[in-house]
């Protein structure tokens, strides 16, 4: 009917960014790390299949999964990471990487990342960080943190700025800073994981140096024609943590900064808001949409975003939660350009083509196969184990869907959550030992 019609022309039309670049309609692919690198840490023929499918999907923006700029503060082993040091080994894959990306009129941005004390300990025992603080999550661990000297820091915003001058080499389209969902930029902004005393720490404005200098410097050296976006925390969620009100005020100092694209998020490992999860914890059926209106319910950040639209000239980005062509309308009517899509491309990389081709009226929600026994749930002195094993046999399973489609395969429904777990630990212990390997040659 015309009113449908109407929602998808909203969906379809161009959005220009302050530099100038023109994004062909408002649905992006919001960053998902995939942890499917070739042995030391470069682009493989599965990033090539993976991101040819997304390529078809008719989404305005693909946004990498995360790019790592230091070579031990990785996310994962299987991470790609991006610099100098392994540059000229992968220049040519990272070109074709971009070229199949971008094959449909699509903008292909790399999300420029740093692990900070999210890198896992088989990875690095004592990863770098603002403060010495332990993450501590059920089934996970992570090394006591090395507190970063300023000159540690000073050598990070090089590693950023170097990244970001090899993505625009090699093709990419734009980049994104990762300042969110606990990662080193966003460790910097939370006073939980920043207690510094220098001029890196203690204030607001010395805890956003670290990003600010960041976002300097790589538009000193990309030009003022090229998207420059971040990904940045609605809040922590957590007591003490970065709030709402900081991330406004640090909102406000990107619009000074003339940036083409705010992504909001919200959340870290130890709260899982981005997922939709508490702690990994949370039932994921029980809280998957927050309670909203039956519209705007859909996206988990919304509410942020309107508070902080009226505010800011720059053009905001909403991920979280959006399933149907009203509810992404409802949002860019009001509040955002873009809207952000992540895991239902992992179910049908074609959601959104088909969205816009009226063949389906929403995108596909993955329905949990396998949830643990709700009698178990009930129990009280293990309930946060059981419910973070729950919560993370969700979330591998849309990292096998992803694998399968690096493969060449298509996506497979029927696989259960907790099946998908074993399958993806697995794969991630392989390429952990594989690192390791690696990491010990390299120390002869």
């Amino acid at each position: 009917n015309n009113s449908y019609i109407d929602l998808l022309n909203l969906l379809q039309s161009k959005l220009e960014l302050p530099c100038g670049a023109t994004i062909k309609n408002r649905i992006a692919k919001s960053a998902m790390t995939e942890r499917i690198a070739d042995p030391g840490n470069v682009v493989s023929k599965k990033h090539l299949n993976l991101y040819s499918r997304w390529a078809e999907s008719e989404c305005g923006l693909l946004i990498s999964g995360n790019i790592i700029v230091d070579n031990y503060n990785l996310e994962g082993a299987g991470n790609i990471v991006l610099n100098k040091k392994n540059f000229y080994e992968q220049a040519n894959r990272l070109r074709e990487l971009t070229k199949v990306a971008k094959s449909n009129q699509t903008h292909f941005w790399a999300q420029l990342s740093h692990a900070g004390r999210q890198t896992p300990y088989q990875i690095n025992k004592t990863p770098m960080a603002p403060s010495s603080v332990q993450l501590k999550i059920p089934g996970r661990r992570y090394g006591v943190p090395k507190e970063m000297s300023v000159e540690d820091i000073k050598n990070t915003i090089n590693q950023f700025v170097q990244s970001a001058k090899l993505a625009q080499e090699v093709g990419f389209t734009g980049i994104q800073l990762h300042s969110a969902h606990g990662y080193l930029l966003s460790q910097f902004l939370s006073p939980n994981t920043n207690r510094r005393k220098d001029e890196w720490g203690g204030s607001l404005e010395n805890r956003s140096r670290l990003l600010i200098e960041i976002i300097r410097q790589c538009r000193a050296h990309l030009g003022v024609q090229y998207p420059i976006s971040v990904k940045l925390n609605s809040s922590d969620f957590q007591k003490g943590g970065f709030s709402d009100a900081e991330s406004f005020k640090v909102a406000e100092l990107l619009n000074d900064e003339n940036i083409d694209l705010l992504e909001i998020s919200g959340g870290t490992y130890e709260q899982a808001k981005f997922l939709g999860y508490d702690k990994l914890s949370i039932d994921p059926k029980a809280n998957v949409l927050l309670k909203r209106s039956a519209v705007a319910r859909e996206a988990y950040f919304l509410s942020y975003a309107e508070k902080i639209s009226s505010q800011l000239s720059l053009p905001l980005m909403v991920t979280g939660g959006f399933r149907t062509a009203e509810g992404m309308n409802t949002a860019l009517s009001s509040v955002c350009s873009m809207v952000g899509i992540a895991r239902p491309l992992c179910s049908d990389p074609l959601a959104v083509k088909k969205l816009f081709l009226r063949e389906i009226e929403s995108l596909p929600v993955f329905e949990d196969k396998l949830s643990i026994g709700k009698k178990w749930l009930s129990i009280s002195s293990p309930v946060t184990i059981i419910k973070a094993l729950n919560a993370l046999s969700i979330i591998s399973w849309y990292y096998v869907q992803l694998r399968r489609m690096g493969n060449g395969l298509d996506p497979d429904v029927n696989i259960r959550s907790l099946h998908a777990l074993f399958i993806n630990e697995k794969l991630d212990r392989k390429s952990t030992n594989i690192f390791k390997k690696l990491l010990n040659n390299e120390n002869i």
